[in-house]
């Protein structure tokens, strides 16, 4: 009977535990996650004017790095030349495109109204050794600007036409040397709804944005969708042809930090009113997509994707299977006789899902997702599980990172966690 009793104390441990756990754990992570609200941008949704240049009007040089992009190339590029601001220009680094985007590019440049401010950059095919492809094609781009301010972004982009005014007057005002806007994410597919929620939980809760707008704190952090940065302070660090952001796969985190790093100022502000993106458009392309940074893009490294790759079933999977969980350890001779009861399992499960669903119901409020995706949460957590654990083997057995077309083979796979607690 004692033997009973304690298999039976055992397995309410393990399952009270569990519960407490799950909840500690989402609400930690609301509270990490959680912007303070003065960091949301204003919306944006004026028409393009045509202002005179003055002194609060630097020339902002905008570098578009784009390869193989036919399908967002137009719309980016059409929405950058329709920015109010008054003083500007356009710089997209055609870095050895195989598809219609140079043709894209010449009628632009041929047709759209302001089509003269438009410079296209083409580089051939084949990267100089220690370079990756982007880091390359930007710091191409940058010896042919002419700005005071450089404006970075993607192909898959698009601006409201107030997004560039916002951000310069923004950085100006507030002495920002970077600043970085994030993005409203278009999510119309299915997979693209159930993936992202898990990939914003993941970033928010390693690069809280508190710490990351927090001069004190090391933690650092820029979405490379919008990155707004001083030209002086771009060269003072040398930019990408620094040699530690030559051959980087995190080309906007690993600028921050060497910004945040040497003491500039760095900011990041919401803003999904004025910056749209569409990285992804099918399973394929998500899971690519994200096994290319998600070991590298980890602070801990190896020791933290482990823990994630423990955890993460814990805690995004498990508390929808709690009940067939219970009922697989009551079956055990053990716990057979004095098994964990229906109603306890209930209020387990209860107690669980609630700050479960409740957080991923604002993550799905934040992105745009029908309430409804909070109940593929588990099928998100499965399919990380997957891409966390292909990243981290492709990385450290050297099998290397395909992205674009080009295939990188990191060899400082052990820096990949560096940034500081």
């Amino acid at each position: 009977m004692k033997k009973r009793n304690w298999f039976r104390s055992i397995s309410r441990l393990f399952l009270w535990s569990h519960v407490i756990g799950v909840i500690g754990f989402y609400i930690v992570l609301w509270l990490r996650t959680a912007p303070a609200k003065e960091d949301r941008a204003a919306q944006e949704s004026s028409e393009p004017q045509n202002p005179a240049p003055s002194k609060s009007s630097p020339l902002v040089s905008v570098i578009v790095p784009a390869r193989n992009e036919e399908r967002n190339i137009r719309r980016c590029v059409t929405s950058l030349l329709e920015q109010d601001y008054a003083n500007f220009e356009v710089i997209v680094v055609d870095d050895g495109s195989a598809d219609a985007t140079p043709r894209i590019l010449e009628e632009i440049a041929q047709h759209h109204p302001r089509g003269s401010r438009l410079f296209v950059l083409r580089l051939r095919d084949n990267l100089p050794p220690g370079w990756a492809g982007k880091p390359h094609a930007i710091n191409c781009g940058t010896q042919e600007a002419h700005g005071d301010w450089l404006l970075l972004t993607d192909a898959d982009t698009w601006h409201a036409p107030g997004a560039l005014s916002y951000a310069v007057h923004k950085a100006i005002d507030e002495q920002v040397d970077l600043l970085s806007l994030g993005s409203r994410q278009e999510l119309p597919g299915f997979w693209e709804r159930v993936v992202m929620p898990m990939a914003y939980l993941g970033i928010m809760m390693q690069y809280p944005p508190r710490q990351v707008n927090d001069p004190s704190s090391p933690v650092a952090l820029a979405n490379g969708q919008f990155i707004l940065i001083r030209r002086a302070v771009y060269d003072a660090l040398g930019g990408y042809a620094r040699p530690e952001l030559r051959d980087t796969l995190l080309d906007d985190r690993d600028l921050a930090q060497v910004v945040k790093r040497q003491g500039y100022r760095l900011r990041m502000f919401d803003g999904r009113g004025l910056v749209h993106v569409r990285m992804y458009r099918n399973l394929r392309e998500t899971w690519r997509g994200w096994r290319k940074n998600a070991f590298l893009g980890s602070r801990g490294g190896l020791i933290f994707t482990i823990i994630t790759l423990i955890g993460l079933p814990v805690v995004a999977i498990a508390p929808f299977l709690l009940p067939v969980l219970a009922w697989a350890l009551n079956r055990f001779p053990a716990f057979k006789h004095q098994p964990i009861t229906p109603s306890e399992v209930a209020l387990a499960t209860l107690l669980e899902l609630a700050p479960l669903l409740a957080y991923r119901r604002w993550v799905d409020k934040e992105l745009g997702v029908p309430w409804y995706y909070a109940l593929t949460h588990p099928l998100a957590g499965a399919i990380f599980e997957g891409i966390i654990a292909q990243s981290a083997w492709r990385v450290l057995t050297h099998k290397g990172v395909d992205w674009s077309g080009r295939q990188y083979y990191y060899k400082k796979a052990t820096r990949a966690g560096a940034s500081p607690a």
